[in-house]
Parts: structure tokens; sequence; C-alpha cells
């Protein structure tokens, strides 16, 4: 009973030693954050007037034209980074306008187990920023004023870039003319951002975005609850959202991976694609054999790579598993997933196409208008080129977590799901040549979505974006699909050692680990009270 007294702190705020026991994460992790972050705010405020400096070339302010890095009570924390407003006074483009930088927390990244994730993610989603502009500029987010790379991490060379309509005249000329020179030999053009002449000394970079005002769209997340059983507003944002991933989908691309920015400004589908789990994985240092130049050009490829993460994760993290029962649980279910992938993935997709899409659009990534028509979408950071196939609208369009779609919410879902389903066909059809109005084939990507619900491949590939909700979803919605007639403890027990070669050991392994992991746990607990 005296463990209930202890009680120590993460970002999200105190945590008693009970409550940190019953976690799947590692919360040994998790308690160093709090003075990580403390250290790593310390160090922005000692180069405010650095910060300052760049924002104000970025900006290209004049004399009178200045900038004021607001107060640290005024910055957001975000998950994986800390956004600050920056004040511009008399800012003549702008009037009483502001802009935010984004700065990627290197203790949530994986930057101590693999230096340099923070830099990947910045060139990751600058690179998608100008993409989207370039190509799909119907799109709407914030204004990209410029971003900076980190000295000494890769090659980089500590360099911020401006946007081009925001260089001096001469500069200006001199790009254009060097763009069409490389067009007329037929080489890669740089993207619209340049190089600027202020030096950038900070150890990690950044982007500058346009700060989305009150009057510019409010969060979807502040009138979800209240007013998603509205039918015209869910039609507006359904329509908006469809009408985005259409847009974005109108660009096929040659394969799986993310946007990256280069030195030399140019945008290439060359890096890995960077979605959150591997930086989260990576952050508690479980390896995920997926290097920064891997990219794939076929499905299957892919997911076997990621079913390796998920391998990883049960072999890698100390309280993966809390009992021998819980331990062949995971181990079946995993070996399950791997060999029924080919069941939920399309042959004839397997090359592509393959589509640029927004992967972390949650309610509070969303600005909306008081109908729900989309304004802004933020935070772009873990975009990615994906198969088709793996497009579905988000799962929370019912207000449940992942793995709370079961029984009378999986019935409401289904419906949901559906409805969205008919706004994407309607702005699909909008899309169509002319004449190919009626023609219901054209469809694909409504057909793509629609039999993927059929198939199940939806549950799928939720529960392959889940590191910690794979085993559930699995039991709620995959292996349902199958003629199953045997008890679950007789198929964890037969399957399970077909995960891997000495399975016995295995299981002895991570049952030794998790009660080490409890001792550090409480250890540290007491340690930090004082007990």
């Amino acid at each position: 009973m005296v463990a209930l007294l202890f009680l120590a702190y993460t970002l999200k705020g105190k945590i008693t030693y009970s409550e940190a026991a019953d976690q799947e994460h590692n919360v040994l992790q998790q308690l160093t954050y709090w003075q990580k972050r403390e250290d790593f705010i310390t160090y922005l405020l000692q180069h405010a007037g650095e910060i300052e400096d760049v924002v104000s070339c970025y900006l290209r302010l004049n004399g009178t034209e200045t900038c004021r890095l607001s107060h640290p009570k005024d910055w957001i924390h975000g998950s994986f980074n800390i956004c600050l407003p920056v004040n511009v006074d008399n800012w003549r483009q702008r009037p009483g306008g502001r802009v935010m930088v984004r700065f990627p927390l290197p203790f949530k990244v994986g930057d101590s187990y693999h230096p340099g994730n923070a830099e990947e993610k910045v060139r990751c989603e600058a690179a998608t920023y100008a993409w989207i502009r370039e190509k799909c500029p119907d799109v709407p987010i914030p204004y990209l004023w410029g971003f900076a790379f980190a000295g000494g991490i890769e090659g980089a060379n500590g360099s911020s870039f401006v946007t081009l309509e925001n260089a001096p005249m001469l500069v200006r000329l001199y790009e254009v003319l060097r763009r069409r020179i490389r067009s007329l030999f037929g080489r890669t053009i740089p993207c619209r951002y340049i190089p600027s002449n202020q030096p950038y000394n900070l150890k990690i970079g950044h982007l500058v975005i346009d700060y989305i005002e009150e009057t510019d769209g409010k969060m979807l997340s502040t009138s979800w609850e209240e007013q998603r059983h509205d039918k015209c507003r869910r039609t507006n944002l359904f329509r908006g959202l469809s009408r985005i991933m259409l847009i974005l989908g109108k660009v096929p691309l040659p394969r799986i991976g993310s946007f990256t920015m280069g030195n030399d400004g140019v945008i290439s589908l060359t890096n890995r694609p960077l979605r959150f789990q591997l930086h989260q994985l990576e952050n508690e240092g479980i390896p995920t054999g997926i290097d920064r130049d891997t990219t794939y050009i076929t499905t299957e490829s892919y997911l076997f790579d990621v079913l390796a993460c998920h391998d990883s994760h049960l072999t890698h993290q100390l309280n993966a598993v809390n009992d021998e029962d819980d331990c062949r649980s995971q181990m079946a279910a995993l070996a399950t997933m791997r060999a029924v992938l080919p069941r939920f993935i399309r042959q004839d997709l397997r090359r592509g196409p393959f589509l640029f899409s927004l992967t972390d659009l949650h309610q509070s990534n969303i600005f909306v208008d008081d109908e729900w028509n989309i304004k802004y979408l933020i935070d772009l950071e873990w975009a990615c080129s994906l198969p088709v196939e793996m497009q579905h609208p988000p799962y929370w369009l019912t207000s449940q977590t992942v793995d709370g779609l079961v029984d009378d919410h999986l019935t409401l879902f289904e419906k949901t799901y559906r409805e969205f389903l008919d706004a994407f066909a309607h702005e699909e059809a909008l899309l169509l040549l002319p004449g190919q109005e009626q023609q219901a084939a054209s469809l694909l990507r409504t057909h793509t979505m629609k039999r993927g619900w059929e198939d199940g491949n939806f549950f799928y590939f939720l529960a392959l974006d889940s590191i910690s909700g794979l085993y559930g979803l699995f039991i709620q919605h995959i292996q349902e699909r199958f003629d199953y007639h045997v008890k679950y403890d007789v198929f964890r027990r037969v399957v399970s050692p077909y995960w891997r070669s000495k399975s016995d050991q295995f299981i002895a392994t991570k049952i030794q680990q998790k009660s080490e992991y409890d001792k550090r746990l409480k250890d540290m607990f007491g340690r930090q009270t004082g007990g």
C-alpha cells in the first residue's frame, strides 16, 4: 500500500506508482522527459536573440519592423514539437500578424539513440510544405516563411532558407535564370526556397509558419464533441477532407517514402516513409531496421518491414509483456498477422498507385469555420507516400479509440464510414474529366476504399499503425474473418512458437525483463519522492 503514495512527473502531469505500473508504455522513459523539456526551453531562451534575427530575415523586415519572441508561458507544447509564437511589430505586409517557430523535441524523436532524427523530421516537413505549395496549391496549409537545418549533422551546413518571393530582387532574378538553365539541361529544379545569408548556429533546426489566428479558423477539437451529430457540419467536413485527399493523390508517386529537402533546396522522394511510430520506437532505443534512405516499390515489402518493427517492439521493450500468456498471445498475433498479410492487399495494386497522404489528421490539426468548412491543416510532419489501399477515413469519426470500435460502436462507425464514402464519391466525381461523370468505374479510389472496408483491410492497416493496439485489433476484427474453431488458449500455444525459434527461451527472457523493469520503476519513484 505504501507504493500507492509514490509520485512522479511526466509531461502530462503527476503520475502515481500504481498508475505507472499499469501502463503499457515504458514509463521509465517518460519520467525523464520533464527535465529534458525544461533544459530544452532554457536552451531556446538562451538563443532567443538569434531566433528573432533569423525570423526577421525570413520576413525581410526593415528597420522599423521588429519581431519579439513570446513569453514561455505562451509557447505551445505538442507531442513531438514545441511552437514559439513570434509577434511582429509594425509589420506592413501583415499588420497585427504573427508567425510560429516550430522546433522538434530531440528527446521525443529519438536523437539520443539515432542522432539526426530531429534533422530528418525538419527536412521532411519542410519538403512537404514546399511540395504541397507547388503541386497542390488548393490544399489549405499555413504559409511557410522559412526553415533552418542545424550545423554539423549529416552534412548539413547550419544554413537557413528563405522563400524566393522574399529574397532581394537581384537574387530573385539570378535564381529565375539559374532555374531556366537547369531546366534546359534536364536537371532537377530546386524548390522556391533558397539559402539565405543569415547565419544559423543552433544545434537543432526549425520551421517558421503563419500563426493561425481565431479569425482564420478554430481547431475542430473545440467543437467536435458538441456538434459532431450535426449532419450538415459533418457533410462539410467529410467533403473537405475528401477533397484534400483527392487533390494530394492527383500526383501519382513512384514509391513509398517521404519527401526530404536537400542542402541545395531540391526536394526528393528518397526518405523512408516517416510516420511517428518510427521515431516513437527509436526514441526508446528500439531498432526499426528501416534506414533513412529506405523507400519501397511494392506494398508488401513495406508492410513486412512495418511488421518487423512490431517484432522489434515486442523483443526490445522491457515491459512489453505481463506474463507468459500475454507473451504467447502477442507472439501468436504477430505470427498470424504476417501469415495473413496477402489476404488484405490486392495484387493488382501492389506496385501502385502510391499517393501522398497526411497520416496525422486528428481534430486538433484541422482548423474549420463555424460550419466546419476546412480553413487550414497544420502539422504536416508525418506525411508520406503510401499505397492507395491504405487510404481510409480517420478512425476517430465516432469519437472512439482504436480499440473501442466494437458492438454498437462498430455499427455506428460503419454507418459513419459509409457516410464519408458518399462524400468522397461525390468529390471524386467532380474531379473527373468532362464526359466521365457517369462512369462509376472511374471512381477508382472510392471503390478501393469501399472494397477495403468490406475485405477488412481498414482494421488490418489500423493494427499495423498502432504499436500498442495491434493485439487488441487482431482479436477484435482480424481473427474473426477466418474459420477459427479452437479455444484461444490452444491457439496461442500452438501458433506462438512459429513467431520465432527458441520461443520458450524468449518468453523466459521477457518475463525476467518485466521483473527488472518493475524493480527499476519502483526504485525510480522512490528516488524521486525521497523514499
